[in-house]
């Protein structure tokens, strides 16, 4: 506790910082506490205190760290899943959010594939061939950085809006569909074959279907009874926090990240209104201001940007970066206004899609353990999360000023026209 407390100490303190930094800038204040992660690790804080930053994040605490980061993520997310309004879904929703899904995964896959093609020679590990380089990448850049995208429209309390719950279902299909494949390119880099990769997706289908059609019948009186009683007491978070956890254990088990059972298990939530704000309420400022920041921090302490010092890669970096912008936005966008949504609402959502955060970072951090990747294109992911993600505002905001903003959350048929 000596070592820990103090670490958290820093943490709370340099997220609050870069915070409120980013919210003067015009940034949201995920975007501050991400970057206090990273200058928090071996890029900044490091490099100037080697001495400081070793006494104070030392290896026995970084377990703590990690087991405490990925708790609040998997709970942050189960708030999510459990604060989207289902009632008030459109006809024809669910077709949309898997059209736009699959426009920000396709492009980017292609493209960013397409780039691993060209730069395999130069940047790609001995013993990687191309088409698993190639694969690697283009996945890399398909991830949308849904913990992200979440708090941004919580911030800007759009999650509701027709756009904000869009978004907010494409990029958890985005996402889970990164991480199969990155199951499967694990296997076969592995060696162990496609089947455990298939076995891996299987599994994690049957865990959905449990929650959505075993589990979530069984929670409905729970909601009936907060709804009746207008009390959510300790009975009802032991069960809350209970089955959060419990799936966020059965999707690690799985393969697939924590942070999807934790979602899932939103999902599975009694759909009560009174329920939902009572679980919002008691929960998310203590994960925000607690438990995330520990997550960016722990991935920033493995995050390093050294190996960008070379101006042979800037060459290399821009391709990167140009594949997986374009791939994003103007696919997201284009499959937007194709399922009915104005260019200036389709222009605002590919914005928000191409924030990658730290989902990417995850993402790439697997890849360099398992020597998929190289440092050198380890540290281009990182800044093409930082970059996307800090994109990500200023583009919404481009195409959808306050005076149409408002409009997206609360629509009227003629400010609709109007967008369109």
């Amino acid at each position: 506790m000596l070592k820990v407390l103090p670490a958290i100490a820093v943490i709370l303190a340099a997220s609050w910082g870069c915070g409120r930094l980013a919210l003067l800038v015009g940034q949201p204040r995920v975007l501050g506490e991400m970057v206090a992660g990273v200058l928090l690790g071996p890029t900044m804080f490091g490099a100037l205190f080697p001495g400081v930053q070793q006494a104070l994040f030392p290896a026995e605490v970084k377990p703590v760290l990690y087991v405490l980061s990925t708790i609040g993520l998997t709970l942050f997310m189960f708030l999510v899943g459990a604060g989207l309004d289902h009632g008030s879904k459109e006809k024809g929703e669910n077709g949309k959010a898997a059209a736009l899904a699959v426009s920000g995964i396709v492009p980017s896959l292609v493209l960013g594939g397409g780039v691993g093609v060209l730069l395999h020679s130069q940047l790609s590990v001995p013993g990687v061939s191309m088409f698993q380089f190639a694969l690697f990448i283009g996945g890399a850049l398909s991830i949308t950085a849904f913990p992200m995208l979440a708090r941004i429209l919580y911030e800007r309390n759009l999650q509701n809006s027709r756009l904000g719950r869009l978004t907010l279902y494409a990029a958890s299909i985005d996402d889970a569909a990164a991480w199969c494949f990155l199951a499967v390119l694990s296997a076969l880099h592995a060696t162990s074959g496609i089947g455990s990769a298939l076995v891996t997706i299987g599994l994690a289908t049957a865990f959905v279907l449990l929650m959505l059609f075993g589990v979530r019948p069984l929670l409905r009186p729970l909601g009936r009874q907060v709804e009746r009683s207008g009390k959510f007491g300790f009975d009802q978070m032991y069960v809350v926090v209970g089955v959060a956890l419990l799936a966020g254990f059965c999707t690690d088990y799985i393969g697939i990240y924590s942070v999807f059972g934790g979602f899932i298990a939103g999902l599975a939530m009694p759909r009560n209104k009174v329920f939902r704000e009572a679980v919002q309420a008691k929960m998310m400022d203590v994960v925000c201001v607690l438990l995330l920041p520990m997550f960016f921090t722990l991935s920033g302490l493995n995050t390093q940007l050294n190996g960008l010092a070379s101006l042979a890669l800037l060459g290399p970096f821009a391709l990167i970066l140009a594949a997986g912008f374009v791939g994003k936005y103007f696919g997201c966008a284009v499959s937007m206004r194709a399922v009915g949504f104005g260019w200036r609402q389709s222009f605002a959502v590919g914005g928000l899609m191409n924030a990658r955060g730290l989902m990417i970072l995850i993402f790439i951090n697997i890849g360099l353990a398992q020597q998929m990747i190289s440092q050198e294109v380890f540290s281009m992911l990182v800044l093409v999360a930082v970059i996307t993600t800090a994109a990500a505002v200023p583009l919404y905001r481009w195409a959808l000023p306050p005076r149409f903003e408002n409009e997206v959350a609360f629509p009227s048929p003629d400010r609709e026209k109007v967008l369109v």
